[in-house]
C-alpha cells in the first residue's frame, strides 16, 4: 500500500527567518513558504513523496524522485565535520520522505564544504543546525515537503531532525541534538548519531556561539563547523 506523503520561551519569529509566530526564538528554524503538501499517513513498505517547488536553490541541485520511497529499514551516512567523521544512522519508518531527500542532497554533494550556521547552547534547547549552503539560514534546496511527525515523544540528545519554518516547510536544513532538548514536536526526526559522532558534538558545542541570532536564539559557533562532505552507504 503506497501512499503520498518548541515549548520554551519567548514566542516570536527570529528576524530574517519565515518562522511563524508560534515558533519560538530559539527554536530551529528553515526560512520558506508553506505549501499545499499531503502530510502522510502511517507508513507502509513505501510511500510516494511530494517535493513542491519553493524558491531557488542555494546550490544547484535536483528535487528527489518521490515515487516508491522506501518506508523500512535504516540507511548509514558519514557526516564529515571538521575532518572527523559522525556516523548518522537515518530512519526510514520514521520519516522516509526525510531521509529521501536528505540522501539525495548528500549524493549530489549539496551539503559538501558549507559550515553549520547555528549554534544553540542554552534555554531547554541543545543544537547544532546545519544544510544551509550560504551559511546564513536563508538557503534552501529549491523544495520543500511535509512534516512527518508521527511517533515524536521528544528530542533527546542524539536526535537528528529537520528545521523548518512552520508546518510542511521542510528543506535542506537540520540540526544535531547534543543535549536533551525541550521542543514542540514539530520537527521531523529522521536520524539519530552515533555515540562518538555526539562527543564531538559536544566538544564543538564547549566553543560557545556569537549571539547573533538574538537573546535566547544562539548564534554561529565560535570554533570552527564545516561539512567537508557527506556519504551514504
Amino acid at each position: 500500500m503506497r501512499k503520498t506523503i518548541a515549548s520554551i520561551i519567548a514566542v516570536f519569529a527570529l528576524a530574517g527567518c519565515a518562522s511563524e509566530p508560534t515558533t519560538p526564538a530559539n527554536a530551529p528554524a528553515d526560512t520558506g513558504s508553506g505549501a499545499a503538501l499531503t502530510v502522510p499517513a502511517p507508513y507502509a513498505d513505501a510511500v510516494n513523496c511530494e517535493y513542491i517547488p519553493n524558491g531557488s536553490p542555494a546550490k544547484p541541485v535536483s528535487a528527489p524522485d518521490g515515487q516508491d520511497v522506501p518506508a523500512v529499514g535504516t540507511s548509514a551516512v558519514t557526516l564529515m565535520l571538521n575532518g572527523k567523521p559522525v556516523l548518522i544512522t537515518l530512519e526510514r519508518a520514521k520519516a522516509p520522505c526525510a531521509v529521501r531527500s536528505f540522501e539525495t542532497l548528500a549524493e549530489q554533494g549539496y551539503f559538501d564544504k558549507t559550515s553549520c550556521h547555528r549554534l544553540v547552547d542554552g534555554s531547554g534547547l541543545f543544537i547544532l543546525q546545519c544544510g544551509d549552503p550560504t551559511g546564513t539560514g536563508s538557503g534552501g534546496p529549491g523544495y520543500a515537503f511535509a512534516d512527518e511527525l508521527a511517533g515524536i515523544t521528544g528530542y533527546p540528545a542524539g536526535t537528528v531532525a529537520m528545521a523548518n519554518a512552520g508546518p510542511n516547510t521542510n528543506g535542506s536544513q537540520f540540526f544535531l541534538v547534543y543535549e536533551d532538548s525541550n521542543l514542540q514536536p514539530s520537527y521531523t526526526v529522521f536520524g539519530n548519531v552515533d555515540a562518538a559522532g555526539l562527543e564531538e558534538l559536544r566538544n564543538l558545542a564547549l566553543g560557545g556561539q556569537d549571539g547573533s541570532f538574538g537573546a535566547s536564539g544562539g548564534g554561529k559557533p565560535e570554533l570552527p563547523a564545516e561539512i567537508t562532505s557527506v556519504s551514504v552507504g
